[in-house]
């Protein structure tokens, strides 16, 4: 028996999983369960824990520990670098030693971090480069074992900012790799921060925005990203600046990644000023993420007709931050050849920890069982009585409903009714996307939700759209583009005659971020969106992660904190209902 832990350390969005025989048992990242701050980077000690308990083995029953990320790979591009960037480079040399010295005594350090005996640790430890872990993560999780495409693209990792592989069956063959400085995320990253968004993560407010604006700084783009025919992508690396070290992984006394800067002085020139965080949002931001998201979008579908010459399949595999861009890859569908997609669920950095596990599987084991990812409810689940007890502490009475349809139909009441719902059930949700067991919903067709949410709930910006959760029998029903999307990852278009009736998921420009739900991965959600139709008509309900400002919560006590502190009218945990007085329908 082959028992593989794999980990994404030392880098954002920490994580860990368990791989037994080749099969993903748990996956978590360190945010939802260690200190709880948003792309934590510490050695994930409590993600390890949690998923070793969670698959009922110990260390002693590891066989290897696979680490997503590999000091050895890309090294003459290092070394280059290095060399022509002298006086930049001295603070990445320090900082690169440093990672290897602390990831070194970590590994060396497992069995104390977990609290058992050192003569258990037995392991073989296994690196995988980072963007070889991101395309393990897409292809060893998908339904495809012919010849596929498989593509990881983000700012970078392991000195690399994109790869190509051939897959088929077991095999990966790597094709081809664009080393730093060029980078498509850091290009994205670079306007983000410029526009304001200085804090790790925050692109996807790019790409909300960017509907907003005119696409009126398309040259200074091109001059900043150039494709090639016969080539990937290149950078002005005179306008756009890794960091110079010391930066990396780094975080404030709150917890916070602390970000280099990766624009340099001289857009001012051509932009004028940057836009500082507390300053208002003007046109002028709204133009740039416009511009930005258009050029990001045209190198994005160059890079996959390309990938298609090399590697002619209608399948494609793919990974990576840029993967989490939600209208680059619905437009990737219609603008290149490739018709069947796969983007795992947790595309990011903490879904390398999978990608290195199944990697090892295949190709260290040599094992043949093949594993597709078909929900992503690889996380926690709480028992009936911890729910019970953490509903029993609030001051308020609970309404428990242990009938199955009873309880959706009182839900489904509740959301028709106005009322925005916390709705915590089962595993939680592998990456960032809340899908249905860890979520806050909502009414689509009040026109006033949006903004209800946005100001009383998330206290977020008030341009920032919510996702429509959709039957997927029902998806061209609603949206132009008929696309199977269960992990949120798509954003199109509303058929013309339902924006005006959907106010609350339609986005400025007519889009939706959807998420299809299919009634074989999550049952309990689909009955709850199908009782919402029976009453509306509408096969959808507006879908929003159940936090405020802060990881997704984990714990049943997490969830009803955030229910008490904000303006959310209810909350269900398992079968109990909680609904402010103001609301209480008990």
């Amino acid at each position: 028996m082959s028992v593989i832990l794999g980990i994404n350390a030392f880098h954002a969005d920490s994580a860990a999983c368990v791989v037994i025989d080749g099969e993903l048992k748990s996956a978590i990242a360190e945010e939802r369960v260690g200190h709880r701050s948003k792309h934590n980077s510490a050695f994930p000690a409590n993600a390890l824990r949690r998923v070793m308990s969670d698959s009922g083995v110990r260390l002693r029953d590891v066989t290897h520990l696979a680490v997503a990320r590999d000091s050895r790979a890309n090294m003459g591009a290092k070394v280059r670098h290095s060399l022509f960037n002298l006086r930049k480079s001295a603070g990445a040399v320090k900082e690169y030693m440093s990672r290897a010295r602390r990831s070194g005594d970590a590994l060396s350090n497992l069995a104390a971090i977990l609290g058992e005996p050192q003569e258990f640790a037995r392991y073989r430890v296994v690196p995988v480069e980072h963007h070889l872990a991101h395309i393990s993560s897409a292809y060893y999780c998908s339904p495809f074992e012919e010849l596929t495409a498989g593509f990881s693209y983000d700012a970078s990792g392991d000195f690399a900012s994109m790869m190509a592989a051939r897959c088929e069956g077991s095999r990966i063959e790597i094709v081809d790799r664009v080393t730093l400085p060029h980078s498509l995320g850091l290009f994205y990253t670079a306007v983000c921060q410029f526009i304001g968004f200085d804090e790790f993560g925050e692109e996807y407010k790019v790409m909300g925005l960017a509907p907003y604006g005119e696409d009126k700084y398309s040259a200074f783009m091109q001059g900043l990203v150039q494709t090639r025919e016969n080539e990937w992508f290149s950078v002005d690396a005179s306008r756009l600046g890794m960091h110079s070290g010391g930066v990396s992984g780094s975080v404030d006394s709150d917890g916070r990644i602390i970000m280099g800067r990766f624009f340099t002085p001289n857009w001012t020139k051509d932009l004028g000023p940057s836009r500082r965080r507390s300053e208002p949002m003007t046109q002028t931001q709204m133009d740039l993420a416009r511009s930005c998201q258009i050029r990001f979008e045209t190198a994005a579908v160059h890079c996959f007709q390309r990938l298609h010459q090399l590697v002619p399949s209608p399948r494609v595999a793919y990974a990576g931050g840029c993967a989490l861009n939600g209208v680059a890859n619905a437009r990737i569908l219609r603008d290149t050849p490739f018709a069947q997609p796969y983007i795992q669920c947790a595309a990011s950095d903490d879904g390398t920890c999978i990608g290195a596990a199944l990697w090892a599987y295949h190709n260290v084991v040599g094992g043949e069982r093949r594993f597709v990812m078909k929900h992503a409810f690889w996380g926690p689940e709480y028992s009936d009585t911890r729910l019970r007890s953490a509903v029993e502490h609030v001051p308020m009475r609970a309404l428990e409903i242990a009938e199955r349809q009873e309880l959706l139909d009182h839900v489904a009441g509740l959301i028709e009714r106005g009322l925005v719902v916390g709705w915590y059930q089962g595993r939680s949700e592998w990456g960032p996307r809340a899908l249905g067991n860890r979520s806050i919903l909502a009414n689509p067709t009040l026109p006033e939700m949006k903004d209800i949410i946005n100001r009383k709930i998330k206290r977020r910006e008030s341009f920032r759209p919510f996702a429509p959760s959709v039957l997927k029998e029902h998806v061209s029903t609603y949206f132009e583009q008929d696309v199977e999307s269960p992990f949120m990852m798509h954003v199109v278009k509303f058929r013309p005659e339902w924006r005006e009736k959907l106010p609350a998921v339609v986005h400025v420009d007519g889009t939706g971020r959807l998420q299809s739900v299919d009634r074989d991965s999550n049952p309990l959600y689909y009955d709850l969106i199908a009782a919402f139709a029976r009453r509306t008509g509408v096969h959808l309900v507006l879908n929003t992660s159940f936090n405020e400002n802060e990881p997704i919560v984990d714990t049943p006590e997490q969830a009803i904190d955030c229910f008490m502190r904000t303006d959310m009218d209810a909350i269900v945990v398992g079968k109990y209902i909680l609904t402010k007085p103001e609301n209480s329908c008990i």
